[in-house]
């Protein structure tokens, strides 16, 4: 009776293709804190690129294996999903160090936060993606929804300049100043202390600003999941695919981040190319219906998003050489 639970499909894949990838997912993230940085460090540009082409590499991994056990329309599809999703991430970079910045995380606690900051993205994809699968399993009509707003959206992005925001005016660091007790320095790697309250003296909890850059840093990934969630329906619908893509390439974000952290100057022309990206993704699904065809083909769609992408990447690379970084 056990084994064949083990076969019911849920949300369109039996469960134990579920139960395993959370497992693997479980095994990396144990591997990473318990053995990799079981102790507080500063991570290296050197040690974090090696980082990434390993989680790099297991996502890509992965991805062969849904290529043969599932087939080359489900593999053709996680492909670009993941790198969609690897390069709509690359731009939550300059968010993260803003905010790191802002709330003066010391380099030693910033892979703490990001470590408990994507456990908490992988609860709220899910949330996220079984939600917009469900609603587009009853209502086809929302993938036109999700195109026109991933067109509308990368069109912006061209347009529209970029302005750095103010942290100092968030609505949530202004919400958390007015309602908690916040302390004024960093306590290593805690989150909440016990401190004596101001005004009467008593011991109660304050939260640092370690735990406030944590929180900022999560529903900004709820706002940058607006358009990445969007982006990976459009691509295909299959619950599994587009969970497994988000999260495999989101995975290595944390230890992407210390390397584009440096250099994320470089890479100057690689928002424009990934606004062409949502343009292009949001209107194949007008153009599948235009051309007659019952979907865009998979092969077509990776290699033209890949190659918008590496031009960005290539173009960013060449007009900025020999230009240093900002403080």
């Amino acid at each position: 009776m056990e084994a064949s639970l083990f076969f019911v499909e849920w949300l369109g894949k039996p469960l134990w293709m579920w139960a395993s990838f959370i497992a693997l997912v479980i095994a990396i993230l144990s591997f990473d804190l318990g053995i990799l940085h079981k102790k507080n460090k500063e991570i290296g540009v050197g040690e974090s690129i090696k980082l990434s082409a390993l989680y790099i590499s297991l996502g890509l991994a992965f991805g062969a294996w849904v290529w043969w056990y599932l087939g080359a329309e489900s593999g053709l599809a996680y492909m670009t999903g993941f790198v969609v999703e690897k390069t709509l991430a690359l731009d939550n970079v300059f968010v993260i160090a803003l905010i790191f910045s802002f709330f003066a995380v010391p380099r030693l606690y910033q892979h703490r936060v990001l470590f408990w900051g994507i456990l908490g993205v992988i609860v709220l994809r899910a949330i996220m993606i079984g939600v917009g699968a469900t609603l587009v399993a009853e209502f086809s009509w929302l993938l036109y929804v999700f195109a026109a707003f991933l067109i509308v959206t990368g069109i912006k992005m061209l347009v529209m300049k970029d302005a750095e925001p103010d942290m100092s005016k968030n609505p949530l660091v202004r919400l958390m100043r007015n309602r908690f007790n916040i302390t004024d320095n960093h306590h290593g790697e805690r989150f909440f202390v016990k401190q004596a309250d101001p005004q009467t003296g008593k011991l109660v909890w304050f939260i640092t600003p370690l735990f406030m850059a944590l929180v900022v840093i999560e529903v900004a990934d709820v706002i940058f999941a607006v358009d990445s969630v969007p982006a990976i329906f459009a691509i295909t619908t299959d619950p599994f695919i587009v969970y497994t893509s988000n999260i495999f390439a989101i995975l290595g974000l944390r230890a992407l981040y210390f390397a584009l952290a440096a250099m994320i100057h470089r890479f100057k022309y690689l928002k424009p190319a990934l606004a062409i990206v949502l343009v292009f993704i949001g209107s194949k699904i007008f153009a599948a219906d235009l051309l007659g065809l019952e979907k865009f083909p998979a092969a077509l769609s990776l290699g033209i998003t890949f190659a918008i992408i590496a031009s960005g990447v290539v173009w960013s690379l060449v007009k900025t050489r020999g230009q240093a970084g900002e403080a």
